[in-house]
């Protein structure tokens, strides 16, 4: 008999491991490979933190699976995520912060001092747990802007990240919800951008003329009023998704800056879906993906 059966009288049963054959959302995806669970299983096991996409811990149901990719459920339950009037914190460790920043906060003061902002909820947060704790921003999203960023918690792990964001950064996606029918439905935008002195970002097809840009998009659905498009970066510039979206003539809801005439919303129609990287420390791979906002989906 193996000596772990004799000693504990039972044997651990491994933890279930599926692999994704097509694309699909996480929740239909276990619903599926796990048929005695049913829908309120599968979100308990999402709460807590059970379910790991390529060694990534998954809460969102809408996650958007790729072939290829391994999915396991796990039986160590993880607390959910702290959330903040203004912030959820995603992932914590000694060096990194990822959090998911809710519409209308801004990510750090402005020359007007804003008291509640991401960064100082986050400096509260590490001071708790740390009287000697600080915390640096690293890249920002706009005050109506939603969805997940990453903050660092040294200048050494700052200026990492800084000095070789194009490097560490493996992905950037956005959802924006932009006015109209856009056609083709998938595609590339591409040109130069350029900041005025009034703090607007205009674009341009002459070459050096600015930032070279390129952004990708792709329709999830759309009707003939809207479309909800998945948006990647190939470049990080000032308010990209913002100008190209305007660019091609559908400008994103509540973007009143760059043309919109229309704010169903209430707020600015455009999310921080999706960042990976590379730690900047351990050098693990690490993919964080929100969820689209309810209201997103609701005017479609």
């Amino acid at each position: 008999m193996d000596k772990t059966k004799r000693k504990t009288g039972v044997l651990k049963t491994p933890d279930p491991v599926f692999k994704a054959t097509e694309e699909s959302e996480l929740m239909s995806f276990l619903l599926s490979v796990m048929p005695h669970k049913n829908r309120d299983n599968i979100k308990t096991f999402l709460r807590y933190r059970q379910v790991m996409v390529d060694d990534q811990q998954i809460s969102q149901y809408n996650y958007h699976l790729r072939p290829g990719q391994i999915v396991t459920v796990t039986r160590n339950k993880i607390a959910p995520s702290k959330t903040y009037k203004g912030i959820s914190i995603l992932y914590e460790d000694n060096d990194i912060i990822v959090i998911d920043k809710h519409a209308g906060v801004l990510s750090v003061a402005t020359g007007k001092k804003e008291k509640f902002t991401a960064y100082s909820l986050l400096w509260d947060h590490v001071k708790k747990n740390n009287p000697s704790g600080k915390i640096f921003i690293v890249h920002r999203l706009d005050r109506d802007t939603s969805g997940v960023m990453l903050f660092c918690k040294s200048a050494m792990v700052q200026k990492t990240l800084q000095q070789n964001w194009n490097d560490i950064i493996r992905e950037r996606v956005y959802v924006a919800l932009a006015e109209g029918q856009v056609s083709p439905p998938n595609g590339e935008i591409s040109s130069y951008l350029q900041e005025n002195a009034t703090g607007v970002v205009w674009s341009s097809q002459e070459p050096g003329d600015g930032q070279w840009a390129v952004t990708q998009y792709e329709t999830i659905r759309a009707n003939e009023y809207f479309s909800l498009l998945r948006m990647s970066l190939r470049t990080g510039r000032k308010n990209q998704i913002r100008v190209h979206l305007h660019d091609i003539g559908h400008p994103i809801l509540g973007d009143k800056k760059y043309g919109s005439k229309q704010n169903p919303l209430g707020r600015m129609g455009l999310h921080a879906l999706v960042i990976a990287f590379q730690h900047p420390v351990t050098g693990k791979e690490m993919r964080f993906e929100t969820h689209i906002p309810r209201k997103f989906s609701q005017v479609i």
